[in-house]
């Protein structure tokens, strides 16, 4: 079957026959991983202890209720409506009423708790993812799209809500009604009872057989969603340089790519997952084909064994003894969607955080006096070497350091070792005598700015824009920042002033505009380190002398760090070190480097600098 519904289509699975059918290697590895994801989502469902009981209570007298109904139906044909005796027979529906009604409430408040329940398991669970993902290092973000952990924060997370809202009850629900019907029946007619129980072996084949080819499935298109939400992010975000460069096309047949790979992957998941109501619905009519005949034929006998009633009974029951098998088989597929997103989402949770062992000089204040002594750093050692090595140098309280050197040449890896986004591989960094590693991420961040070549700017007011370099700041500190910043004039020109609303990228306002909004965030924010890369090198000339004279100002008594692109900047350098391959090949005054006329004076020559 499956043979012909391929060709015709034009599908073809995504997973090697070994991984569909399940009997790869990595199904043991699944089976492990399922389990412990699962351990871990109970326990988060269990810290709603209380309610959680309620909803199980409420479960055990539906279940219980469901039973009943029939039951009452039977004894109304066999006492009332065969016999034609009515005496009594509206009290019996009386409490057939009452039976079913109280049925209707108890899953109607089952339902609503549960929604609780499930909404405060997963409000916690993207709490906790999101609250982890701000301890993890820099350099698990490098390595990651930003869409693709999107993904596992929005559709991961929703597939364990959908799933802790719906197949909870129903899977209770479903072993409790099992295991009721099954008593009943097995009390009213073993008989009948083994004639129904021959479809069950059936029904556990056929669902083997489905699911170990859904599990892997539906883990792929897990996989698939979150590569195309980030490719997704990341046209969107770059979407300037797509149109800049016309590569319109590249990207939408890219698109087209992952989408299509979703596709098929989904198209294949929900195929075989189809399967089970299919299959089932054949197995329940020929239940009750076989009910429905031997049960007549025996009630024909007139014995009193088997009663009209009885088969009404049976009819009903094995109705409901194979709907919780089919609610389990269709659950099934939806708990393998839930478990393979939560899965990514715990492997997020079990990342390693950023580990900030030092509890000494918690409270201290910098005061800016920088040594890096024999330093080597490389991203990645073993394939690509150091990317600074050996490197050796000291920035005074209050110095202005300027870094050059063609690109890759390790200037903003010394930034970003500065402010511990890496850890050095060997050598030791200093600052006020004391070794970086020793002072807390914390204490260290809190008294350090970044002014970057792209500043960022988050979707809010420019007032809190500014006011992310000091969230405690007032109104005041920081207009009278963005006045030290050169942008108090542009800013009071904007429609709403300081309420107006950027957007994420800045985009009502110009690249020169958004550097001084990032200069006076930094301003705000009141430094001792201050590390400034390439801040003025995608500014044109005139609006840089607005910027450099702003970046006087917040240089003033600051220790500080630049990566120097014009000229400017390095003229008012104490300090300016020449980079070369990862390693410090000239550094001095400026006069003192042109005097030397070495790789520095050249690059001046060459207006590199």
């Amino acid at each position: 079957m499956l043979r012909a519904i391929r060709k015709p289509f034009g599908y073809e699975p995504i997973l090697s026959k070994e991984d569909i059918n399940g009997t790869g290697k990595k199904k043991k590895e699944r089976a492990s991983n399922w389990k412990s994801v699962l351990f871990r989502i109970w326990q988060l469902v269990d810290e709603q202890r209380g309610l959680l009981i309620a909803v199980l209570t409420l479960v055990f007298v539906s279940s219980v209720l469901a039973l009943l109904g029939p039951l009452m139906i039977g004894k109304i044909i066999d006492h009332y409506i065969i016999p034609m005796k009515f005496a009594g027979l509206g009290g019996s529906i009386g409490w057939l009423i009452t039976i079913y009604v109280g049925l209707s409430l108890a899953m109607y408040f089952q339902n609503y708790w549960m929604v609780g329940v499930a909404q405060q398991t997963v409000f916690r669970l993207r709490t906790s993812l999101f609250a982890h993902l701000q301890k993890l290092p820099v350099t698990f973000f490098d390595k990651r799209q930003h869409g693709e952990l999107m993904s596992r924060i929005t559709n991961d997370i929703e597939n364990v809500s959908q799933t802790l809202n719906s197949s909870f009850i129903q899977v209770f629900s479903s072993i409790l009604t099992l295991t009721g019907t099954l008593g009943v029946m097995l009390y009213l007619s073993p008989l009948l009872t083994l004639l129904t129980m021959i479809i069950v072996p059936v029904m556990f084949v056929a669902i083997r057989w489905i699911t170990r080819r859904t599990g892997p499935l539906f883990k792929e298109q897990q996989q698939a969603v979150g590569e195309l939400n980030g490719m997704i992010e990341e046209t969107i975000s770059g979407q300037r340089i797509v149109k800049a460069f016309s590569q319109e096309e590249r990207v939408m047949e890219e698109f087209a790519q992952k989408s299509e790979r979703l596709r098929r992957t989904g198209f294949w998941a929900l195929t075989y997952s189809g399967f089970i109501p299919k299959v089932m619905n054949l197995l329940n009519n020929a239940s009750f084909a076989v009910i429905a005949g031997v049960g007549g034929l025996l009630a024909l006998r007139g014995d009193g064994v088997i009663t009209v009633g009885t088969i009404v009974i049976f009819s009903e029951f094995a109705r409901q003894f194979t709907r919780p098998l089919n609610d389990l088989a269709n659950q099934f597929n939806t708990v393998l969607s839930a478990i393979a997103g939560a899965e990514r989402v715990f492997k997020i949770m079990d990342e390693p955080v950023e580990k900030d062992e030092a509890t000494e000089y918690t409270d201290m204040i910098l005061k800016g006096d920088v040594e890096f002594r024999d330093v080597s750093f490389g991203y990645a050692v073993e394939t690509d070497g150091y990317t600074i090595d050996n490197l050796s140098f000291r920035v005074k309280v209050g110095e202005t350091a300027a870094f050059v050197g063609a690109t890759g040449a390790g200037k903003t890896t010394i930034m970003q070792l500065l402010a511990r986004f890496y850890e050095v591989d060997k050598g030791v960094i200093y600052i006020d005598g004391i070794p970086i590693s020793k002072l807390p991420r914390q204490t260290l961040r809190s008294q350090t700015a970044f002014v970057l070549q792209d500043p960022f700017l988050f979707e809010a007011t420019v007032l809190e824009n500014i006011r992310y370099g000091k969230l405690d700041a007032t109104d005041e500190e920081v207009i009278q920042a963005a006045k030290q910043a050169n942008a108090h004039s542009f800013i009071s020109r904007l429609e709403d002033g300081y309420e107006t609303i950027l957007t994420a990228d800045g985009g009502e306002i110009s690249q020169g505009q958004k550097q001084l909004l990032s200069i006076a965030r930094a301003l705000v924010a009141d430094p001792v380190l201050l590390l400034l890369d390439e801040a003025t090198s995608s500014i044109d000339t005139v609006t840089e002398l607005e910027i450099q004279e702003a970046l006087d100002r917040l240089m003033e008594g600051r220790t500080s760090f630049v990566i120097a692109h014009r000229l400017n900047t390095v003229r008012k350098a104490d300090t300016v070190y020449v980079m070369e391959q990862g390693k410090l090949i000239e550094s001095g005054s400026q006069e003192e480097l042109i005097e030397q006329q070495g790789v520095f004076y050249n690059m001046l020559l060459e207006s590199k600098v």
